[in-house]
C-alpha cells in the first residue's frame, strides 16, 4: 500500500468549490480507477490556502498507470482552481489508524 501526498495552494475564493471538485474527483477515482483506494483532504491551520490531499492506493504501479500522462484528465478541473506544488510518494508500513 501506498500513500501520495500533494500540496495545493488554493486561494481562498476558489477554496469552496476546489473543495466540492475533489470530493467528486476522487470518488470518481475511486470507483473507476484500479488500485485506488480513496483520499482525505487536509487545511493547514496557519496558511489557510494549503490544502493537502492524501491519496491511498493499492501499488506504486497502479498510481504511475494512473499518472501515464502528466495531469490526468479526471484531476484538470482541480489544476484550474489550485496550484500543485508537489506530489510526494511514501510506502505504508503500518497504520493503525480507525
Amino acid at each position: 500500500m501506498i500513500r501520495v501526498i500533494y500540496t495545493w495552494h488554493v486561494e481562498p475564493e476558489n477554496l469552496k468549490l476546489f473543495i466540492e471538485t475533489w470530493k467528486v474527483t476522487t470518488n470518481k477515482i475511486h470507483e473507476t480507477v484500479l488500485g485506488a483506494r480513496g483520499s482525505f483532504m487536509l487545511k493547514n491551520f496557519e496558511n489557510h490556502k494549503e490544502i493537502k490531499t492524501i491519496a491511498r492506493w493499492k501499488t506504486m504501479k497502479d498510481w504511475r498507470a494512473f499518472w501515464g500522462v502528466k495531469n490526468p484528465e479526471q484531476m484538470q478541473f482541480m489544476h484550474e482552481l489550485g496550484k500543485r506544488v508537489s506530489v510526494e510518494t511514501y510506502e505504508v508500513i503500518d497504520d493503525y489508524t480507525q
